[in-house]
C-alpha cells in the first residue's frame, strides 16, 4: 500500500491517514489521533525535528540493536478500531508486535518499511472512488496535501 497522506476529515476535524493499494483502485481511511498525525505528517515531509519523537526514537532503537522493521500489516478492524501487526528482523529472528496501525505507520514513513493491509480488512473497511471522479478526487486530496502544515495537526493551547 502506499501512504497517501495525512488529512483533517471534516466536519469532525478529525484526523485520517489515508492509504492506497499498490495494485489496485480501493483506498484505506484510518481515523488517528493529532499526535500520530503530525509524526506521519513530519516523516512524509521528510522534515527532522530537532529532538527525536516517539518514533523516531523506536528507529534509533531498533538501528542500535540490529533490529529492521521488514513490514506494517493492517490486521483487522473490530468495533470501528484497526489493528496491525509490526514485523521485525532481530537478527534472523522474526517478531511480530501488536500494534496500533497510527504508530506502526508513522515507523514506517521513516524507514521506508512496506505497509499492506489484509485482503478482508480492505473488503470491510476500503472505498473506491467511481472510475470517472477518481482521478480529480485524487489530484484535489493531493493538492490538499500539499497545503496543509504540521501546526494544522497541533491542537490550541
Amino acid at each position: 500500500m502506499e501512504i497517501v497522506g495525512v488529512r483533517v476529515e471534516l466536519p469532525s476535524n478529525q484526523p485520517i491517514v489515508l492509504l492506497k493499494e499498490a495494485e489496485g483502485t480501493r483506498y484505506l481511511p484510518i481515523w488517528i489521533g493529532g499526535n500520530e498525525a503530525t509524526a506521519i505528517a513530519t516523516a512524509l515531509e521528510g522534515v527532522v525535528p530537532p529532538r527525536p519523537l516517539t518514533h523516531d526514537l523506536l528507529r534509533s532503537v531498533l538501528d542500535a540493536v540490529g533490529a529492521l522493521a521488514t513490514r506494517v500489516t493492517i490486521t483487522e478492524m473490530r468495533d470501528s478500531v484497526y489493528f496491525a501487526d509490526l514485523e521485525i528482523d532481530a537478527g534472523g529472528r522474526e517478531v511480530h508486535i501488536s500494534s496500533r496501525p497510527s504508530d506502526a505507520i508513522a515507523l514506517a514513513a521513516r524507514t521506508g518499511t512496506p505497509v499492506f493491509a489484509l485482503e478482508a480488512v480492505m473488503d470491510d473497511a476500503g472505498v473506491e472512488f467511481e472510475d470517472e471522479s477518481e482521478e480529480a478526487e485524487v489530484d484535489r486530496f493531493r493538492k490538499m496535501l500539499e497545503e496543509v502544515t504540521v501546526e494544522d495537526f497541533l491542537g490550541e493551547d
